[in-house]
């Protein structure tokens, strides 16, 4: 039996990575004030049809979706912005503070072609800010997940930007779009020809060279950006410049989710090839109305673990080094078990990383499986040891050994 494909197992070796990566995004995270928010894994059907948009590829092609015993349709979640959403309105987080700021970290489910960086199951992270209209709430969420990459280590980050608009300015700009389209219609790839009347704005998204080289030329969205549109895009670039971040407005940049509003950004690197974007978000002022709130601003992001990590290790970026054993202990014989046990229980209540060897192994096996576990230090209790009332200690780095009394091994342990 094998793991599904698209899937991939984090073994104990490797698991060390992830949980660094957590760390550094929680204690980032937390710094700017964010608080963490956890939803279930699977939603009503209904909630990604609304919120991600019925038109999206997410919802025509990629999603995981059942008819539970109870008759109703269920999706598992193939982002994290519309069950945040939906979890801010059904527990009102609003009445807690006008802006209110989330983060997450958990599984997301697309049923897409498994390749380099991309699974069927990959963990991302994402963060919300809820309340805010201000430019400045863009800065300070992008600001934030830049510094997070940047406490990762990873390098030659970019961060591309742009405003693909608003209700009022959009309109223009989707005729002005298909309008052009429409006189190079015969030379677009069938998805685009699709996207044409039902997603115009996702024909600049294609990843077909002759599709994109024909966008290249087309009407520019900034160019019909509204006063207050406009606005609102320059402070977001004032900001970054303010905080000397740079940056690269690509007037093509639209992201895949019908939801956004105004600036969306994508943020790449180098290590995973064409598939380099690591994070993507924008804002999305309509969505809690179209979901059943009232009238809320609201921006975020969503970053795939799974590409982060990818990413370090292509760039050879050290993680922290993964948990070692402090204290493995070896019994050596049937009557030293009750002692190694009762002395593994102590120094693990007093917060002392211990294994013990309970399989009756011999000492040699059992040193193998210390150095495997980066132990630096092996107590060794055979039948001498239990007669005579004391252990034996040995560091795996010196290789000095030590015999300490039964009645001080504790202290002598935790002091080393």
């Amino acid at each position: 039996m094998k793991a599904v494909r698209g899937t991939k197992d984090i073994t104990p070796d490797e698991v060390y990575k992830w949980q660094y990566v957590e760390s550094i995004a929680k204690d980032v995270f937390e710094n700017f004030g964010f608080r963490e928010i956890r939803t279930p894994i699977f939603e009503h059907t209904e909630l990604f049809i609304k919120g991600t948009g019925e038109t999206t590829d997410i919802v025509q092609k990629e999603m995981y979706t059942f008819t539970d015993k109870g008759g109703r349709s269920l999706t598992l979640r193939p982002e994290g912005t519309p069950p945040v959403v939906r979890s801010y309105l059904e527990n009102n987080l609003s009445a807690e503070m006008p802006v209110t700021k989330l983060y997450y970290i958990g599984p997301m489910f697309r049923y897409e072609r498994p390749q380099a960086g991309r699974f069927r199951q990959h963990q991302q992270i994402g963060a919300e800010i809820i309340g805010s209209s201000s430019p400045y709430s863009d800065a300070e969420l992008i600001s934030m997940y830049l510094h997070f990459v940047s406490k990762l280590g990873i390098e030659d980050v970019k961060l591309h930007l742009n405003s693909v608009g608003c209700a009022k300015c959009k309109p223009d700009y989707n005729l002005a779009l298909k309008d052009y389209a429409k006189k190079h219609f015969d030379s677009l790839c069938e998805t685009c020809k699709d996207r044409l009347d039902r997603n115009p704005l996702r024909m600049l998204d294609c990843k077909v060279e002759s599709c994109r080289e024909i966008f290249a030329s087309g009407p520019v969205i900034l160019d019909y950006l509204c006063d207050d549109c406009r606005k609102h895009f320059d402070i977001v670039i004032k900001s970054l410049n303010m905080l000397g971040l740079q940056y690269n407005i690509n007037p093509f940049l639209v992201r895949g989710l019908d939801y956004y509003t105004k600036t969306v950004f994508e943020v790449t690197a180098r290590g995973l090839g064409s598939q380099d974007a690591i994070a993507g978000g924008g804002r999305y002022d309509n969505l809690i109305e179209e979901l059943g709130g009232k009238p809320t601003p609201a921006l975020g992001f969503g970053s795939g673990q799974n590409r982060l990590i990818a990413t370090m290790e292509a760039q050879n970026t050290p993680f922290a080094d993964p948990p070692v054993t402090k204290i493995y202990i070896a019994p050596l014989c049937e009557s030293a078990f009750p002692k190694a046990f009762e002395i593994a229980f102590l120094l693990r209540q007093k917060g002392v990383s211990t294994e013990i060897g309970l399989d009756g192994r011999s000492l040699k096996s059992q040193m193998k499986t210390a150095d495997k576990l980066r132990a630096k230090y092996v107590v060794m209790i055979g039948e001498d040891e239990i007669n005579k009332g004391f252990v034996t200690i040995r560091d795996m780095v010196s290789g000095e050994q030590e015999a300490v009394d039964f009645q001080i091994v504790i202290d002598v342990l935790t002091k080393k």
